[in-house]
């Protein structure tokens, strides 16, 4: 049996390599997915907002971000991990037309686990950073 940490790490290689419907399986297929939108997302809402992502905020030389686990925690069921997307802006997202800049997107996971797939997840992400770096939104002062 694989630990929960595994099973991650199982998902961000996938996720590196560009291969989205890899990284997908480790969603149950009703997955609560909450802090993206006001409403949690299911899984389809989830796997169109990843595709919409992908085509915007790539990596250079390829189509996909690249996912950095910088530390996790596990609690039984519960995954929980501070994490970083990078790459470029090449696509409209969130309104903001390509600008071919560099972003770091930092996010804050916690993850439930049921069997071998994630139930819920809860995020929280720094997308007013992302919108400063992209030039879209000032800078806090």
């Amino acid at each position: 049996m694989t630990t929960l940490a595994e099973r991650v790490e199982r998902a961000r290689l996938s996720w590196n390599a560009g291969d989205l419907p890899g990284y997908l399986r480790l969603y149950a297929e009703d997955l609560r997915f909450h802090g993206v939108q006001p409403d949690p997302m299911d899984k389809p809402c989830v796997a169109g907002f990843y595709q919409q992502f992908w085509s915007a905020l790539g990596a250079p030389g390829r189509p996909n971000p690249e996912l950095r686990i910088h530390e996790h925690l596990v609690d039984g069921d519960l995954y929980s991990g501070r994490f970083t997307v990078s790459g470029e802006h090449h696509g409209d997202f969130m309104g903001v037309p390509a600008t071919g800049r560099p972003y770091l997107l930092e996010v804050i996971t916690i993850m439930r686990f049921r069997s071998d797939q994630v139930a819920e997840r809860w995020t929280a992400a720094d997308f007013l950073g992302l919108l400063v770096q992209l030039g879209a939104a000032p800078a806090p002062a």
